[in-house]
Protein backbone atom coordinates (compact mmCIF):
# COMPACT_ATOMS: atom_id res chain seq x y z
CA UNK A 1 0.00 0.00 0.00
CA UNK A 2 1.25 3.22 -0.95
CA UNK A 3 2.89 5.42 2.31
CA UNK A 4 0.70 8.02 4.60
CA UNK A 5 1.45 11.45 3.28
CA UNK A 6 4.23 13.44 5.15
CA UNK A 7 4.89 17.28 5.69
CA UNK A 8 7.61 18.88 6.27
CA UNK A 9 6.15 21.46 8.69
CA UNK A 10 6.01 20.69 12.53
CA UNK A 11 4.85 22.53 15.29
CA UNK A 12 7.63 24.05 17.80
CA UNK A 13 7.17 22.09 21.46
CA UNK A 14 9.11 23.06 24.67
CA UNK A 15 9.88 19.34 25.23
CA UNK A 16 10.57 18.09 21.61
CA UNK A 17 13.87 18.65 19.96
CA UNK A 18 14.22 17.98 16.36
CA UNK A 19 17.62 16.82 14.51
CA UNK A 20 17.15 19.82 12.21
CA UNK A 21 18.24 21.79 15.12
CA UNK A 22 20.38 19.33 17.14
CA UNK A 23 22.84 18.74 14.61
CA UNK A 24 25.66 20.52 13.07
CA UNK A 25 24.86 21.77 9.24
CA UNK A 26 27.87 21.86 8.41
CA UNK A 27 28.09 18.00 8.23
CA UNK A 28 28.73 16.84 4.42
CA UNK A 29 26.24 14.26 4.81
CA UNK A 30 23.92 16.76 6.89
CA UNK A 31 23.92 19.29 3.50
CA UNK A 32 24.01 15.99 0.94
CA UNK A 33 20.70 15.36 2.92
CA UNK A 34 19.16 19.16 2.04
CA UNK A 35 20.71 19.02 -1.90
CA UNK A 36 19.40 15.52 -3.19
CA UNK A 37 15.45 16.34 -4.70
CA UNK A 38 13.85 13.60 -2.83
CA UNK A 39 10.38 14.35 -4.15
CA UNK A 40 11.80 13.14 -7.66
CA UNK A 41 11.73 9.45 -6.05
CA UNK A 42 8.76 10.12 -4.42
CA UNK A 43 6.98 10.94 -7.79
CA UNK A 44 8.78 8.27 -9.51
CA UNK A 45 8.05 5.63 -7.18
CA UNK A 46 4.67 6.20 -5.44
CA UNK A 47 3.28 4.80 -9.15
CA UNK A 48 4.67 1.24 -8.29
CA UNK A 49 2.60 0.86 -4.89
CA UNK A 50 -0.95 -0.37 -4.84
CA UNK A 51 -4.01 1.62 -2.99
CA UNK A 52 -4.61 -1.85 -0.98
CA UNK A 53 -2.52 -3.79 2.28
CA UNK A 54 -0.42 -2.30 4.72
CA UNK A 55 0.69 0.97 4.58
CA UNK A 56 4.30 1.04 2.93
CA UNK A 57 7.33 2.40 4.51
CA UNK A 58 8.53 6.13 3.28
CA UNK A 59 10.48 5.97 -0.30
CA UNK A 60 12.85 8.73 1.04
CA UNK A 61 13.71 6.32 4.02
CA UNK A 62 14.33 3.21 1.84
CA UNK A 63 15.92 5.59 -1.05
CA UNK A 64 17.83 6.64 1.71
CA UNK A 65 19.09 2.92 3.22
CA UNK A 66 20.11 2.32 -0.19
CA UNK A 67 22.30 5.31 -0.65
CA UNK A 68 23.58 5.28 2.86
CA UNK A 69 24.42 0.50 2.11
CA UNK A 70 26.45 1.42 -0.86
CA UNK A 71 28.30 4.79 0.22
CA UNK A 72 29.39 3.39 3.50
CA UNK A 73 29.81 -0.18 1.88
CA UNK A 74 27.86 -1.98 4.30
CA UNK A 75 25.17 -5.09 4.19
CA UNK A 76 21.52 -4.70 4.72
CA UNK A 77 21.69 -6.05 8.01
CA UNK A 78 24.50 -3.56 9.17
CA UNK A 79 22.98 -0.20 7.58
CA UNK A 80 19.50 -1.12 9.24
CA UNK A 81 21.55 -0.87 12.82
CA UNK A 82 23.45 2.00 12.34
CA UNK A 83 20.58 3.81 11.00
CA UNK A 84 19.28 3.41 14.86
CA UNK A 85 22.58 4.50 16.79
CA UNK A 86 23.46 7.34 13.74
CA UNK A 87 20.96 10.28 14.00
CA UNK A 88 22.66 12.11 10.97
CA UNK A 89 21.89 8.30 9.00
CA UNK A 90 18.21 8.82 10.64
CA UNK A 91 18.26 12.80 8.81
CA UNK A 92 19.49 11.85 5.90
CA UNK A 93 16.46 9.63 5.72
CA UNK A 94 13.77 12.16 6.63
CA UNK A 95 13.04 11.63 10.40
CA UNK A 96 12.61 14.67 12.25
CA UNK A 97 13.06 13.10 15.28
CA UNK A 98 15.17 10.72 16.58
CA UNK A 99 13.82 7.29 16.57
CA UNK A 100 14.90 4.50 18.71
CA UNK A 101 13.47 1.80 16.66
CA UNK A 102 14.48 0.00 13.28
CA UNK A 103 13.28 1.70 10.84
CA UNK A 104 12.53 -1.57 9.11
CA UNK A 105 13.66 -5.30 8.37
CA UNK A 106 16.24 -5.61 6.45
CA UNK A 107 14.08 -7.73 4.05
CA UNK A 108 12.61 -4.75 3.37
CA UNK A 109 15.37 -3.27 1.14
CA UNK A 110 15.42 -6.76 -0.54
CA UNK A 111 11.65 -6.00 -1.62
CA UNK A 112 12.40 -2.35 -2.42
CA UNK A 113 15.37 -3.27 -4.90
CA UNK A 114 12.98 -5.67 -6.68
CA UNK A 115 10.10 -3.36 -6.90
CA UNK A 116 12.04 -0.10 -8.42
CA UNK A 117 14.11 -2.46 -10.39
CA UNK A 118 17.20 -1.31 -12.35
CA UNK A 119 15.12 1.50 -13.84
CA UNK A 120 14.60 2.94 -10.38
CA UNK A 121 18.30 2.76 -9.40
CA UNK A 122 18.94 4.06 -12.81
CA UNK A 123 17.17 7.29 -11.62
CA UNK A 124 19.30 7.31 -8.59
CA UNK A 125 22.24 7.82 -10.56
CA UNK A 126 21.05 10.29 -12.45
CA UNK A 127 20.36 12.00 -9.37
CA UNK A 128 23.62 11.87 -8.20
CA UNK A 129 25.09 12.97 -11.58
CA UNK A 130 22.61 16.22 -11.14
CA UNK A 131 24.37 17.06 -8.42
CA UNK A 132 27.92 18.01 -9.76
CA UNK A 133 25.92 20.55 -12.34
CA UNK A 134 27.91 21.84 -15.00
CA UNK A 135 31.08 18.86 -14.03
CA UNK A 136 28.81 16.31 -15.66
CA UNK A 137 28.49 18.01 -18.87
CA UNK A 138 31.85 17.39 -20.24
CA UNK A 139 31.87 16.63 -24.17
CA UNK A 140 34.69 13.44 -23.64
CA UNK A 141 34.46 10.64 -22.02
CA UNK A 142 36.65 7.49 -20.66
CA UNK A 143 35.22 3.86 -21.28
CA UNK A 144 36.20 0.74 -20.07
CA UNK A 145 35.13 -2.64 -18.94
CA UNK A 146 35.91 -5.33 -15.43
CA UNK A 147 34.10 -8.27 -14.33
CA UNK A 148 31.47 -7.71 -11.69
CA UNK A 149 32.32 -11.70 -9.71
CA UNK A 150 29.11 -13.15 -8.40
CA UNK A 151 29.36 -14.52 -4.65
CA UNK A 152 29.85 -17.98 -5.83
CA UNK A 153 32.37 -20.00 -4.83
CA UNK A 154 35.21 -21.24 -7.52
CA UNK A 155 33.51 -23.98 -9.42
CA UNK A 156 34.99 -27.19 -9.97
CA UNK A 157 32.72 -30.32 -11.42
CA UNK A 158 33.69 -32.12 -8.33
CA UNK A 159 31.93 -29.56 -6.28
CA UNK A 160 28.87 -29.46 -8.81
CA UNK A 161 28.76 -32.89 -8.68
CA UNK A 162 28.15 -32.74 -4.98
CA UNK A 163 25.63 -30.19 -5.16
CA UNK A 164 23.57 -32.11 -7.62
CA UNK A 165 23.62 -34.91 -5.38
CA UNK A 166 22.95 -33.20 -2.43
CA UNK A 167 19.73 -31.90 -3.69
CA UNK A 168 18.27 -34.69 -5.35
CA UNK A 169 18.43 -36.43 -1.56
CA UNK A 170 16.37 -33.23 -0.17
CA UNK A 171 14.25 -33.89 -2.96
CA UNK A 172 13.28 -37.33 -2.36
CA UNK A 173 13.07 -36.42 1.41
CA UNK A 174 10.61 -33.42 0.53
CA UNK A 175 8.79 -35.72 -1.83
CA UNK A 176 8.85 -38.54 0.30
CA UNK A 177 10.60 -41.07 -1.74
CA UNK A 178 12.78 -43.85 -0.45
CA UNK A 179 15.88 -43.91 -2.29
CA UNK A 180 18.43 -46.93 -2.60
CA UNK A 181 21.33 -45.16 -0.78
CA UNK A 182 21.68 -41.80 0.40
CA UNK A 183 25.68 -41.68 0.24
CA UNK A 184 25.57 -39.44 3.49
CA UNK A 185 28.67 -40.62 4.54
CA UNK A 186 30.50 -41.20 1.20
CA UNK A 187 30.08 -37.91 -0.20
CA UNK A 188 32.47 -35.72 2.17
CA UNK A 189 35.05 -38.82 1.71
CA UNK A 190 34.92 -37.97 -1.85
CA UNK A 191 35.22 -34.41 -1.47
CA UNK A 192 37.91 -34.54 1.10
CA UNK A 193 39.73 -36.76 -1.44
CA UNK A 194 39.75 -33.90 -3.84
CA UNK A 195 41.97 -32.40 -0.83
CA UNK A 196 45.74 -30.95 -2.59
CA UNK A 197 44.40 -33.12 -6.19
CA UNK A 198 47.61 -31.86 -8.03
CA UNK A 199 50.08 -33.56 -5.79
CA UNK A 200 51.69 -36.60 -7.68
CA UNK A 201 50.53 -38.82 -4.58
CA UNK A 202 47.34 -37.90 -3.96
CA UNK A 203 46.55 -37.41 -8.33
CA UNK A 204 45.16 -40.77 -8.70
CA UNK A 205 42.78 -41.07 -5.64
CA UNK A 206 41.93 -37.72 -6.50
CA UNK A 207 40.53 -38.74 -10.01
CA UNK A 208 39.32 -41.81 -8.86
CA UNK A 209 37.06 -39.82 -6.49
CA UNK A 210 35.85 -36.97 -9.04
CA UNK A 211 34.79 -40.25 -11.25
CA UNK A 212 32.54 -41.47 -8.42
CA UNK A 213 31.25 -38.34 -7.62
CA UNK A 214 29.93 -37.79 -11.26
CA UNK A 215 28.37 -41.23 -11.13
CA UNK A 216 26.89 -40.84 -7.92
CA UNK A 217 25.15 -37.58 -9.37
CA UNK A 218 23.74 -39.61 -12.38
CA UNK A 219 22.41 -41.98 -10.55
CA UNK A 220 20.51 -40.21 -8.06
CA UNK A 221 18.86 -37.88 -11.34
CA UNK A 222 17.70 -41.03 -12.89
CA UNK A 223 16.43 -42.65 -9.40
CA UNK A 224 14.59 -39.29 -9.17
CA UNK A 225 13.23 -39.55 -12.34
CA UNK A 226 11.99 -43.44 -12.04
CA UNK A 227 10.26 -42.48 -9.05
CA UNK A 228 8.69 -39.20 -9.31
CA UNK A 229 4.93 -39.02 -10.16
CA UNK A 230 3.72 -37.52 -12.95
CA UNK A 231 3.08 -34.21 -11.16
CA UNK A 232 6.34 -34.09 -9.03
CA UNK A 233 7.94 -34.47 -12.59
CA UNK A 234 6.23 -31.47 -13.48
CA UNK A 235 7.45 -29.51 -10.52
CA UNK A 236 11.07 -30.12 -10.58
CA UNK A 237 11.44 -30.66 -14.19
CA UNK A 238 13.65 -27.27 -14.52
CA UNK A 239 15.70 -28.52 -11.82
CA UNK A 240 16.21 -31.86 -12.77
CA UNK A 241 17.07 -30.58 -16.39
CA UNK A 242 20.12 -27.88 -14.59
CA UNK A 243 21.48 -31.37 -13.18
CA UNK A 244 21.37 -33.62 -15.98
CA UNK A 245 23.12 -30.37 -17.98
CA UNK A 246 25.65 -30.04 -15.17
CA UNK A 247 26.55 -33.95 -15.07
CA UNK A 248 26.99 -34.23 -18.84
CA UNK A 249 28.82 -31.20 -19.50
CA UNK A 250 32.70 -31.09 -20.42
CA UNK A 251 35.49 -29.26 -20.01
CA UNK A 252 35.80 -27.55 -23.26
CA UNK A 253 31.90 -27.20 -23.58
CA UNK A 254 30.38 -23.69 -24.16
CA UNK A 255 28.06 -22.05 -21.88
CA UNK A 256 28.55 -24.14 -19.18
CA UNK A 257 26.96 -24.41 -15.58
CA UNK A 258 29.31 -22.64 -13.01
CA UNK A 259 26.84 -22.30 -9.86
CA UNK A 260 23.72 -24.29 -9.24
CA UNK A 261 21.97 -20.93 -7.62
CA UNK A 262 23.62 -18.61 -10.35
CA UNK A 263 23.04 -20.18 -13.54
CA UNK A 264 23.61 -16.81 -15.49
CA UNK A 265 27.19 -16.43 -14.30
CA UNK A 266 29.85 -16.60 -17.04
CA UNK A 267 33.41 -17.06 -17.15
CA UNK A 268 35.77 -14.49 -18.14
CA UNK A 269 39.47 -14.53 -18.71
CA UNK A 270 41.12 -11.01 -18.65
CA UNK A 271 44.98 -11.89 -18.63
CA UNK A 272 45.70 -11.03 -15.05
CA UNK A 273 48.80 -12.81 -13.62
CA UNK A 274 47.05 -13.16 -10.56
CA UNK A 275 43.35 -14.14 -11.34
CA UNK A 276 43.34 -15.42 -14.68
CA UNK A 277 39.46 -16.13 -14.42
CA UNK A 278 36.83 -14.49 -12.98
CA UNK A 279 33.10 -15.50 -12.83
CA UNK A 280 30.50 -13.04 -12.92
CA UNK A 281 29.17 -10.57 -15.51
CA UNK A 282 31.07 -8.04 -17.54
CA UNK A 283 30.17 -4.84 -16.62
CA UNK A 284 30.92 -1.07 -18.34
CA UNK A 285 31.92 1.91 -16.70
CA UNK A 286 32.37 5.44 -18.20
CA UNK A 287 33.32 8.73 -16.48
CA UNK A 288 33.76 12.40 -17.63
CA UNK A 289 37.46 13.35 -19.03
CA UNK A 290 38.61 15.62 -16.49
CA UNK A 291 35.94 15.62 -13.10
CA UNK A 292 36.35 11.84 -13.05
CA UNK A 293 32.38 11.29 -12.92
CA UNK A 294 30.48 8.17 -13.17
CA UNK A 295 28.00 8.97 -16.52
CA UNK A 296 27.40 5.27 -17.01
CA UNK A 297 27.35 1.90 -15.35
CA UNK A 298 26.13 -1.00 -17.62
CA UNK A 299 25.99 -4.73 -16.72
CA UNK A 300 26.25 -6.96 -20.01
CA UNK A 301 24.96 -10.77 -20.16
CA UNK A 302 27.18 -13.14 -21.42
CA UNK A 303 30.95 -11.62 -22.03
CA UNK A 304 30.55 -9.41 -25.45
CA UNK A 305 33.05 -8.09 -27.01
CA UNK A 306 34.21 -4.38 -25.93
CA UNK A 307 33.42 -2.93 -28.94
CA UNK A 308 29.82 -4.31 -28.92
CA UNK A 309 28.64 -2.38 -25.71
CA UNK A 310 30.19 1.33 -26.73
CA UNK A 311 26.46 1.85 -28.54
CA UNK A 312 24.47 1.28 -25.04
CA UNK A 313 26.49 2.93 -23.12
CA UNK A 314 26.79 6.04 -25.41
CA UNK A 315 23.12 5.94 -25.27
CA UNK A 316 22.73 5.79 -21.62
CA UNK A 317 25.11 8.87 -21.13
CA UNK A 318 22.70 10.42 -23.24
CA UNK A 319 19.71 9.86 -21.40
CA UNK A 320 21.51 10.39 -17.59
CA UNK A 321 23.11 13.65 -18.54
CA UNK A 322 20.72 14.39 -21.65
CA UNK A 323 24.07 15.15 -23.86
CA UNK A 324 26.02 12.94 -26.01
CA UNK A 325 29.77 12.97 -26.35
CA UNK A 326 31.76 14.20 -29.11
CA UNK A 327 34.54 12.13 -28.28
CA UNK A 328 34.55 8.92 -26.45
CA UNK A 329 38.76 6.84 -25.16
CA UNK A 330 38.97 3.78 -24.69
CA UNK A 331 41.57 1.24 -24.43
CA UNK A 332 42.64 -1.31 -27.76
CA UNK A 333 40.19 -3.87 -26.30
CA UNK A 334 37.24 -1.71 -28.08
CA UNK A 335 38.93 -2.15 -31.80
CA UNK A 336 36.52 -1.66 -34.24
CA UNK A 337 34.42 1.41 -35.03
CA UNK A 338 35.73 4.66 -35.73
CA UNK A 339 32.52 6.44 -35.07
CA UNK A 340 29.12 5.70 -33.99
CA UNK A 341 26.85 8.42 -34.52
CA UNK A 342 28.35 11.74 -33.95
CA UNK A 343 31.30 10.37 -31.48
CA UNK A 344 34.54 9.74 -32.09
CA UNK A 345 35.77 6.48 -31.08
CA UNK A 346 39.56 7.11 -29.74
CA UNK A 347 41.38 4.13 -29.56
CA UNK A 348 45.34 4.02 -28.63
CA UNK A 349 47.66 3.67 -31.56
CA UNK A 350 50.87 4.86 -33.38
CA UNK A 351 50.56 8.69 -34.80
CA UNK A 352 49.96 9.36 -38.14
CA UNK A 353 53.45 9.72 -40.48
CA UNK A 354 52.45 13.63 -41.30
CA UNK A 355 51.45 14.38 -37.66
CA UNK A 356 52.76 17.77 -36.13
CA UNK A 357 54.48 17.60 -32.74
CA UNK A 358 51.71 19.02 -31.28
CA UNK A 359 49.22 16.77 -32.76
CA UNK A 360 51.55 13.72 -31.22
CA UNK A 361 51.61 15.23 -28.24
CA UNK A 362 48.39 16.04 -27.73
CA UNK A 363 47.12 12.31 -28.58
CA UNK A 364 49.54 10.98 -25.97
CA UNK A 365 48.25 13.54 -23.22
CA UNK A 366 45.02 11.77 -24.27
CA UNK A 367 45.51 8.52 -23.85
CA UNK A 368 47.39 8.61 -20.82
CA UNK A 369 44.52 10.37 -19.34
CA UNK A 370 42.58 7.30 -20.44
CA UNK A 371 44.27 5.67 -17.15
CA UNK A 372 42.62 7.36 -15.27
CA UNK A 373 39.63 5.63 -15.33
CA UNK A 374 41.35 2.85 -13.77
CA UNK A 375 41.67 3.51 -10.68
CA UNK A 376 38.18 4.63 -10.21
CA UNK A 377 37.23 1.02 -11.28
CA UNK A 378 39.49 -0.22 -8.67
CA UNK A 379 37.82 2.30 -6.18
CA UNK A 380 34.09 1.14 -7.22
CA UNK A 381 35.35 -2.25 -6.35
CA UNK A 382 37.11 -1.80 -3.17
CA UNK A 383 35.03 1.04 -1.44
CA UNK A 384 31.53 0.60 -3.39
CA UNK A 385 30.29 -3.17 -3.31
CA UNK A 386 30.78 -3.86 -6.61
CA UNK A 387 34.33 -6.78 -6.15
CA UNK A 388 31.76 -9.36 -5.13
CA UNK A 389 27.90 -9.14 -6.36
CA UNK A 390 25.61 -10.65 -3.27
CA UNK A 391 22.67 -9.72 -5.44
CA UNK A 392 20.72 -12.44 -7.16
CA UNK A 393 20.20 -12.91 -10.58
CA UNK A 394 20.98 -10.69 -14.01
CA UNK A 395 19.02 -7.87 -12.13
CA UNK A 396 21.21 -7.93 -9.47
CA UNK A 397 23.95 -7.39 -12.02
CA UNK A 398 22.33 -4.74 -13.20
CA UNK A 399 21.51 -2.88 -9.90
CA UNK A 400 24.85 -3.52 -8.10
CA UNK A 401 26.81 -1.73 -10.83
CA UNK A 402 23.87 1.27 -10.87
CA UNK A 403 24.42 1.90 -7.09
CA UNK A 404 28.15 1.22 -7.03
CA UNK A 405 28.18 4.30 -9.94
CA UNK A 406 25.69 6.39 -7.93
CA UNK A 407 27.93 5.72 -4.36
CA UNK A 408 30.95 7.20 -6.15
CA UNK A 409 29.83 10.04 -7.32
CA UNK A 410 27.62 10.89 -3.86
CA UNK A 411 31.05 10.24 -1.98
CA UNK A 412 32.47 12.89 -4.81
CA UNK A 413 30.95 15.19 -3.50
CA UNK A 414 30.96 14.43 -0.15
CA UNK A 415 34.55 14.69 -0.63
CA UNK A 416 34.49 18.01 -2.26
CA UNK A 417 31.96 19.61 0.66
CA UNK A 418 34.76 18.49 3.16
CA UNK A 419 37.42 20.00 1.17
CA UNK A 420 35.39 23.04 0.59
CA UNK A 421 35.30 23.16 4.46
CA UNK A 422 38.69 22.93 5.22
CA UNK A 423 39.71 25.57 2.37
CA UNK A 424 36.67 28.03 4.42
CA UNK A 425 38.47 27.53 7.86
CA UNK A 426 42.23 28.20 6.34
CA UNK A 427 40.48 31.28 4.83
CA UNK A 428 39.43 32.09 8.20
CA UNK A 429 42.12 31.37 10.05
CA UNK A 430 44.36 33.48 7.94
CA UNK A 431 42.19 36.19 7.97
CA UNK A 432 42.83 37.01 12.00
CA UNK A 433 46.07 36.00 11.56
CA UNK A 434 46.79 38.54 8.86
CA UNK A 435 44.80 40.63 11.21
CA UNK A 436 46.40 40.41 14.55
CA UNK A 437 49.83 40.74 13.14
CA UNK A 438 48.53 43.95 12.08
CA UNK A 439 47.13 44.86 15.26
CA UNK A 440 50.92 43.78 17.03
CA UNK A 441 52.80 46.16 14.37
CA UNK A 442 53.92 49.54 16.62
Amino acid sequence: MKQKPTSNYHQPSFTTQYLEDLLNPSVPLYQLANRIPWELFEEDFIKLYSDKGRTAKPIRLMVGLLILKQVEDLSDEVVVERWVQNPYYQYFCGEKEFQWDFPCDPSDLVYFRKRIGAAGCEKILKVSIQLHGRKALEKEILVDTTVQEKNITFPTDSKLHRKVAEQCVKIAKAEGIQLRRSYKRTLPELTKAQHNRTHPKRRKKARKAAKKLKTIAGALIRELERKLTEEALQKYSAKLALFDKVVQQKRNDKNKIYSLHEVEVSCIGKGKENKKYEFGQKASIAVTRNSGIVVSALSFKNAPYDGHTLPAVLEQVEKLTGKRPSDCTTDRGYRGNKTIGETNINIPGPPKAKASPYEKSKQRKRFRKRAGIEPIIGHLKSDFRMKRNYLKGLIGDEINVLLAGAAFNFKKWLNEAVLALIQLWFMIYNFHHQKSLVKSLP
